[in-house]
Order: C-alpha cells, then structure tokens, then sequence
C-alpha cells in the first residue's frame, strides 16, 4: 500500500522511470514491446482492455502516459510524426473556420494550413504575436483557435502563452502550442493557460536523429475524447517499436537538454562577438540559436568547412546541426513572404548537441573565418 500517494515526483524522476513496474509478472525494468496487432478474448464481452493495436496497444499506451504527465494533461496521444500531430489537431475543426497563428512558425505548418485553405476552406489569420489589440480583432471575426509556437521557428520569437490563453478564452477560442523547441522541461503550456500542445517528437524528446513521431497533449477530458475517436478512424498511430524506442529516449532527456542549452549559451556568448555576425537570436533557454551572417560570408562555403556541425534538416539530436531555413524548412514559402517575416539567405539556425562546447565553437569559428576569405583556400577544399 502507498504510505505516500500525494508524493508528486519530479520530471527527472518520472522519464528515468518510465516503463519500470509495468510488467508485474516478470519484473522486466525495460518496457517489454508488443508487436502484436490482435488480442484474444475468452468469451463473448470480455476482453483485457487490448482489441486491435489501432486503438490501444501496451507498449503505447506507457509512452501516452509518461507524456501526459510531463505536459500535465489528462490524455496524450503518439502518432507517426510531427505533422501527422498536426493533423490530429485539425481534426476538431470544420470547413470554414477561423483559426488565428502566429506568424513565425515551422514551415510545414504553413504548407499545411495551405491545403487547409484550399480543399477544405479553413480560414486563417497571422498575428505578430504581441499587439494583443489586433489579436482581439482577429478573435472577433468567430476564431475557433489560436495556434502559436514559441519560441518561434525560426526567429525565436517569444510569445506570452498565459496572456494569449486568457484572450482566446474570453472568446471560447481553444489555444494550441506547439511546445517543440522548449520542451516540458523548459515551459508548460497547459499549466500557463493552453487546450492542447504540439511536439514533433522527432526533436528533443526523441532526440537521437533517428526516430519520427508526434504528440498531442490535451488538457480537457472533453477534447481528448474527440481527438481520441478521431485517431481511431485515422490511424496515424505511432508503431510499437518506435513508441519503445520514444520510451528509451526520455529517459535521458533532462541529461541531453541541460547539455544542449550549456552549449547553446556559451556559443551564444562567442558569436555575439564574432566581427562576422550581424546578430544573434536566443530566447534564453533552450538549444536552438538562430544568426545572421554578414555579407561578407559565403554561406554555401560556410556549410562547406564544417567539422563538426553538420548541414542538415532536423533539431533537437545529440549531434549539433546547421540548417538554412530559406532552403530548407520554409522553401515553400514565398520570397516575399519569408523575407517579410525574416527568414533571408543569411539566417541560419542552429541545434546544439551534446558535443564539446569547445569543439562546436571553434567549428563554428574557424568555417565563417574561411567562408569570409580570411583564409586561402586550395583546390582540396583546405
């Protein structure tokens, strides 16, 4: 029996533990994985709780767990990706409602609200994310919801999560936050006022490079049930292995983030001195950095000579990498619109890994230093 059952336990505690006293009949530590997809019932109208893996499955069913309680929602839901969260979200709404976003976010949510608008007839609004006097505005015209993500993707926006809560509220609006960049960790949305948040569990929480999945993270029993039924009939599930996959990779969350956010601030603390930086953008917390680079820096040669970091795609992982978002994340949008929002050829964005900080500086230092012909370079490229 609990001689303690108000004994609230801490994050670290709570991931480091996840999977642990689950299977009584073994003892296993490690969270056993389910492949199976059917379960066997001894009778008419009896079952173990398990029918078909679409709807419940046990290996799922611990991560959804250990997820709620990071966000402190009622009910979690894991799905194959980012965008198939996205998705699952959107399933609430109808053709021609009105959802407000922030302006600055993951180019894919942009290129999804896209099609939204165009086979379904959603309507969407952009907000800068501080004139609260034009988001009133936007709310007026019937909003259903407010997206926002913040820190922003790319230009690190920061945006007040409770203050917009109590705004969408006045109007019934439900606030979504995609908490990808900052994790439970960092900031709590739910606790600050929001209806559901959002990960690309690709990112932090994955966090190794090498797993694609979603999460959607609800506050209300209400909206949880209807996003619920919703995955049922969609099926975008996250598969078994990668949910155990997603549990081994928590455990060592809090680790590989304290690491990540060391490193992103003493690259921050170099590069703010750097003669071949125009500015550097970081919210304070976290492993994501963003910079300008002068003109004088060849990007393309910058992401050339780089020793450690690596040119590519991605966030949140043990190893450190540079993306261009222009390229990249947000080539669907328009010049115009990318420009208007920030996003030039000189922007790069930055995830910190878990190497040496040293090493990641002078990485960094010693490819703007060629990429800026300070250094000759020969036909080998050194």
């Amino acid at each position: 029996m609990c001689s303690d059952c108000n004994w609230q336990k801490k994050i670290d505690t709570i991931l480091a533990q996840a999977g642990n006293r689950v299977d009584n009949v073994t003892g296993a530590i490690s969270m056993p994985l389910y492949f199976s997809t059917a379960y066997r019932h001894e009778g008419l109208g009896k079952s173990t709780g398990y029918d078909y893996s679409r709807m419940t499955e046990p290996t799922r069913d611990v991560l959804e767990d250990v997820l709620a309680k990071l966000e402190n929602g009622c009910k979690a839901y894991a799905v194959s990706s980012g965008m198939a969260a996205i998705q699952l979200v959107f399933t609430q709404f109808n053709t021609g409602d009105h959802i407000v976003v922030s302006d600055d976010l993951y180019g894919g949510s942009f290129r999804f609200f896209d099609l939204l608008t165009k086979h379904y007839h959603l309507r969407f609004s952009k907000w800068n994310g501080n004139d609260y006097q034009e988001l009133d505005q936007l709310l007026k015209d019937d909003a259903k919801a407010v997206w926002i993500e913040t820190p922003s993707n790319p230009t690190m926006k920061v945006i007040d999560i409770a203050a917009v809560a109590t705004h969408a509220h006045e109007v019934n609006a439900q606030l979504i936050v995609d908490n990808t960049f900052y994790t439970p960790l960092i900031q709590q949305p739910l606790n600050l006022g929001a209806d559901i948040v959002v990960h690309s569990a690709t990112k932090y929480l994955s966090g190794h490079n090498d797993l694609l999945a979603g999460v959607v993270i609800c506050k209300s029993e209400a909206t949880a049930e209807e996003i619920g039924n919703n995955l049922i009939t969609i099926g975008s599930n996250l598969s078994p292995f990668d949910s155990w996959l997603l549990i081994r990779s928590l455990k060592t969350l809090p680790l590989r983030l304290h690491k990540q956010e060391e490193n992103a601030q003493a690259i921050v603390k170099d590069l703010k001195n750097s003669d071949l930086v125009e500015s550097v953008l970081y919210p304070g917390r976290g492993g994501m950095i963003s910079i300008y680079v002068k003109p004088a820096v060849n990007v393309d040669r910058f992401l050339q000579h780089l020793q450690v970091l690596s040119f590519a795609e991605s966030l949140g992982g043990t190893e450190s990498l540079v993306t261009v978002p222009a390229i990249q994340t947000h080539a669907n949008l328009s010049r115009e619109v990318r420009e208007a929002a920030g996003i030039t050829d000189n922007l790069l964005r930055i995830s910190c890994g878990i190497e040496a900080s040293e090493d990641l500086i002078h990485d960094l230092n010693q490819s703007l230093t060629i990429a800026s012909d300070k250094v000759e370079v020969n036909e080998n490229g050194k």
